[in-house]
Protein backbone atom coordinates (compact mmCIF):
# COMPACT_ATOMS: atom_id res chain seq x y z
CA UNK A 1 0.00 0.00 0.00
CA UNK A 2 1.30 3.11 -1.17
CA UNK A 3 1.86 5.88 1.90
CA UNK A 4 1.53 8.76 -0.61
CA UNK A 5 -1.20 8.42 -3.48
CA UNK A 6 -1.41 10.75 -5.62
CA UNK A 7 -4.56 9.92 -8.49
CA UNK A 8 -5.65 11.56 -11.30
CA UNK A 9 -3.90 14.99 -10.50
CA UNK A 10 -5.21 18.29 -12.43
CA UNK A 11 -3.64 21.53 -10.72
CA UNK A 12 -1.70 24.68 -11.35
CA UNK A 13 -1.59 28.36 -10.58
CA UNK A 14 -4.82 30.73 -10.69
CA UNK A 15 -6.07 29.71 -13.62
CA UNK A 16 -3.52 28.29 -15.30
CA UNK A 17 -3.49 24.71 -15.88
CA UNK A 18 -0.11 22.68 -15.45
CA UNK A 19 -0.88 19.15 -14.55
CA UNK A 20 -3.68 16.74 -16.54
CA UNK A 21 -4.37 13.95 -14.83
CA UNK A 22 -1.33 12.79 -12.63
CA UNK A 23 -0.61 9.55 -10.92
CA UNK A 24 2.30 9.45 -8.41
CA UNK A 25 3.11 6.80 -5.44
CA UNK A 26 5.17 6.50 -2.91
CA UNK A 27 5.49 3.55 -0.22
CA UNK A 28 6.92 3.51 3.26
CA UNK A 29 10.85 4.05 3.05
CA UNK A 30 10.69 4.28 -1.00
CA UNK A 31 13.25 6.96 -2.68
CA UNK A 32 11.29 8.09 -5.74
CA UNK A 33 12.52 10.70 -8.40
CA UNK A 34 10.34 12.76 -11.02
CA UNK A 35 12.38 13.91 -13.76
CA UNK A 36 11.60 15.37 -17.36
CA UNK A 37 12.16 18.69 -19.70
CA UNK A 38 12.12 21.79 -18.32
CA UNK A 39 8.46 23.15 -18.00
CA UNK A 40 7.06 19.16 -17.25
CA UNK A 41 5.07 20.06 -14.42
CA UNK A 42 8.01 18.30 -12.13
CA UNK A 43 8.28 20.77 -9.49
CA UNK A 44 4.20 21.74 -9.60
CA UNK A 45 3.21 18.11 -8.40
CA UNK A 46 5.59 18.25 -5.55
CA UNK A 47 4.11 21.29 -4.67
CA UNK A 48 0.69 20.05 -5.05
CA UNK A 49 1.68 17.23 -2.80
CA UNK A 50 2.59 20.23 0.11
CA UNK A 51 -0.81 22.25 -0.86
CA UNK A 52 0.85 25.35 -2.49
CA UNK A 53 -0.82 24.85 -5.87
CA UNK A 54 -4.51 25.73 -7.50
CA UNK A 55 -6.39 22.31 -7.08
CA UNK A 56 -8.28 21.38 -9.93
CA UNK A 57 -9.27 17.84 -9.91
CA UNK A 58 -8.08 14.39 -8.27
CA UNK A 59 -6.67 13.19 -4.74
CA UNK A 60 -4.06 13.50 -2.81
CA UNK A 61 -3.95 10.63 -0.19
CA UNK A 62 -1.12 10.29 2.78
CA UNK A 63 -1.37 7.22 5.13
CA UNK A 64 -4.64 6.32 4.21
CA UNK A 65 -5.86 9.89 5.20
CA UNK A 66 -7.23 12.44 2.39
CA UNK A 67 -4.98 15.49 2.29
CA UNK A 68 -6.43 16.99 -1.43
CA UNK A 69 -6.09 20.59 -1.53
CA UNK A 70 -5.28 20.75 2.22
CA UNK A 71 -2.97 23.71 3.46
CA UNK A 72 0.99 23.71 4.03
CA UNK A 73 0.54 24.03 7.69
CA UNK A 74 -1.85 21.03 7.77
CA UNK A 75 -0.51 19.28 5.67
CA UNK A 76 3.56 19.18 7.80
CA UNK A 77 1.31 17.99 10.53
CA UNK A 78 0.71 15.06 8.53
CA UNK A 79 4.16 14.14 8.64
CA UNK A 80 5.46 15.30 5.06
CA UNK A 81 8.16 18.19 4.66
CA UNK A 82 9.36 20.15 2.20
CA UNK A 83 12.22 21.73 1.18
CA UNK A 84 11.89 24.19 -1.71
CA UNK A 85 14.40 24.97 -4.68
CA UNK A 86 14.81 28.16 -4.00
CA UNK A 87 14.74 30.64 -0.76
CA UNK A 88 14.75 28.06 1.43
CA UNK A 89 16.80 29.11 4.49
CA UNK A 90 16.80 32.11 6.62
CA UNK A 91 20.04 34.05 5.60
CA UNK A 92 20.25 36.42 8.41
CA UNK A 93 19.81 33.55 11.49
CA UNK A 94 22.18 31.10 12.83
CA UNK A 95 22.14 27.47 11.41
CA UNK A 96 20.82 26.71 15.17
CA UNK A 97 18.11 29.17 14.67
CA UNK A 98 17.26 27.85 11.38
CA UNK A 99 17.06 24.49 11.97
CA UNK A 100 15.00 25.14 15.77
CA UNK A 101 12.55 27.38 13.19
CA UNK A 102 12.11 23.74 11.48
CA UNK A 103 10.32 22.65 14.88
CA UNK A 104 8.12 25.99 15.04
CA UNK A 105 5.14 23.75 15.60
CA UNK A 106 6.28 22.57 18.46
CA UNK A 107 6.22 24.06 22.41
CA UNK A 108 9.78 22.85 22.73
CA UNK A 109 12.63 22.49 20.48
CA UNK A 110 13.17 18.47 20.19
CA UNK A 111 17.03 18.41 20.99
CA UNK A 112 17.53 14.80 19.98
CA UNK A 113 16.07 16.19 16.47
CA UNK A 114 18.64 18.78 16.45
CA UNK A 115 21.69 16.23 17.26
CA UNK A 116 20.11 13.66 14.78
CA UNK A 117 20.78 16.21 12.03
CA UNK A 118 23.82 17.51 13.39
CA UNK A 119 24.81 13.82 12.93
CA UNK A 120 23.58 13.89 9.30
CA UNK A 121 25.08 16.76 8.58
CA UNK A 122 28.28 17.04 11.04
CA UNK A 123 29.59 20.55 9.06
CA UNK A 124 26.39 22.21 10.44
CA UNK A 125 27.64 21.03 14.53
CA UNK A 126 31.04 23.01 13.66
CA UNK A 127 28.84 25.78 12.28
CA UNK A 128 25.95 25.95 14.49
CA UNK A 129 26.47 29.86 15.28
CA UNK A 130 27.43 31.09 11.79
CA UNK A 131 24.72 33.04 10.00
CA UNK A 132 23.43 30.79 7.34
CA UNK A 133 23.68 33.75 4.33
CA UNK A 134 27.88 33.66 4.88
CA UNK A 135 27.71 29.62 4.12
CA UNK A 136 27.97 27.81 0.58
CA UNK A 137 25.42 27.05 -1.30
CA UNK A 138 25.94 23.38 -0.82
CA UNK A 139 25.97 24.01 2.86
CA UNK A 140 23.15 26.08 2.68
CA UNK A 141 21.18 23.11 1.10
CA UNK A 142 22.10 21.02 3.98
CA UNK A 143 20.56 23.53 6.29
CA UNK A 144 17.37 23.53 4.22
CA UNK A 145 17.38 20.05 4.79
CA UNK A 146 18.01 20.20 8.34
CA UNK A 147 15.58 22.27 9.15
CA UNK A 148 12.86 20.06 7.26
CA UNK A 149 14.17 16.91 8.88
CA UNK A 150 13.24 18.66 12.62
CA UNK A 151 10.27 17.02 13.07
CA UNK A 152 11.20 13.62 11.90
CA UNK A 153 9.03 13.42 8.93
CA UNK A 154 7.56 10.13 7.40
CA UNK A 155 7.82 11.62 3.49
CA UNK A 156 11.00 13.95 2.68
CA UNK A 157 9.86 16.28 -0.39
CA UNK A 158 13.23 17.95 -2.45
CA UNK A 159 12.84 20.14 -4.87
CA UNK A 160 15.80 20.64 -7.35
CA UNK A 161 18.55 19.75 -4.10
CA UNK A 162 21.88 19.77 -6.81
CA UNK A 163 20.20 22.73 -8.36
CA UNK A 164 23.05 25.46 -8.09
CA UNK A 165 25.15 23.19 -6.42
CA UNK A 166 29.49 23.19 -7.92
CA UNK A 167 30.01 19.44 -9.78
CA UNK A 168 32.20 18.05 -6.80
CA UNK A 169 29.38 18.66 -4.07
CA UNK A 170 26.54 17.30 -6.22
CA UNK A 171 27.64 13.72 -5.47
CA UNK A 172 27.83 14.40 -1.45
CA UNK A 173 24.09 15.88 -1.72
CA UNK A 174 23.00 13.12 -3.43
CA UNK A 175 24.74 11.04 -0.09
CA UNK A 176 23.22 12.80 1.57
CA UNK A 177 19.74 12.05 -0.08
CA UNK A 178 20.65 8.49 0.04
CA UNK A 179 21.60 8.45 4.07
CA UNK A 180 18.41 10.06 4.47
CA UNK A 181 16.52 7.44 3.26
CA UNK A 182 18.26 4.48 4.48
CA UNK A 183 17.36 6.15 7.70
CA UNK A 184 13.87 5.48 7.23
CA UNK A 185 12.72 8.22 5.89
CA UNK A 186 10.85 8.45 2.19
CA UNK A 187 11.96 10.36 -0.28
CA UNK A 188 10.65 12.00 -3.25
CA UNK A 189 12.81 14.00 -5.52
CA UNK A 190 12.20 16.36 -8.30
CA UNK A 191 15.43 16.46 -10.22
CA UNK A 192 17.43 17.46 -13.25
CA UNK A 193 20.12 15.53 -13.00
CA UNK A 194 17.94 12.80 -14.22
CA UNK A 195 20.82 10.22 -14.74
CA UNK A 196 22.16 10.72 -11.52
CA UNK A 197 19.15 10.37 -9.58
CA UNK A 198 17.65 7.33 -11.24
CA UNK A 199 20.64 5.91 -10.76
CA UNK A 200 20.06 5.95 -6.96
CA UNK A 201 16.57 5.90 -6.49
CA UNK A 202 14.14 2.78 -6.31
CA UNK A 203 11.69 4.13 -9.06
CA UNK A 204 10.79 7.24 -11.06
CA UNK A 205 8.65 8.91 -13.04
CA UNK A 206 8.80 10.80 -15.86
CA UNK A 207 6.70 13.65 -16.51
CA UNK A 208 6.25 15.35 -19.61
CA UNK A 209 3.93 18.54 -20.29
CA UNK A 210 2.51 18.23 -17.12
CA UNK A 211 0.98 14.45 -17.69
CA UNK A 212 2.88 11.12 -16.62
CA UNK A 213 5.08 9.62 -19.70
CA UNK A 214 6.81 6.45 -17.96
CA UNK A 215 7.10 5.21 -14.53
CA UNK A 216 9.45 2.49 -13.45
CA UNK A 217 12.55 1.07 -11.92
CA UNK A 218 15.11 3.57 -11.92
CA UNK A 219 18.01 1.09 -13.27
CA UNK A 220 15.19 0.46 -15.73
CA UNK A 221 14.25 3.86 -16.79
CA UNK A 222 17.84 4.51 -17.15
CA UNK A 223 18.36 1.26 -19.54
CA UNK A 224 15.37 2.26 -21.62
CA UNK A 225 16.48 3.27 -25.00
CA UNK A 226 13.54 5.73 -25.57
CA UNK A 227 13.72 7.53 -22.15
CA UNK A 228 17.97 7.79 -22.96
CA UNK A 229 17.09 9.29 -26.36
CA UNK A 230 14.62 11.86 -25.20
CA UNK A 231 15.41 13.18 -22.25
CA UNK A 232 18.71 11.52 -21.01
CA UNK A 233 21.17 12.76 -23.95
CA UNK A 234 21.38 9.01 -25.30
Amino acid sequence: MAMLDVRDLDAGYGDLQILHGVDLEVAEDEYVVIVGPNGAGKSTAMKSVFGLTTYMGGTVEFKGGDITGRSPDEIIHEGIGYVPQNDNVFPSLTVRENLEMGAYILDEVPEAALESVYDQFPVLRDRQDQKVGSMSGGQQQMVAMGRALMLDPDLLLLDEPSAGLAPDLVDEMFDHVDAINASGTAVLVVEQNAKEALHRCDRGYVLVQGSNRYEDAGEVLLNDDEVRQQFLGG
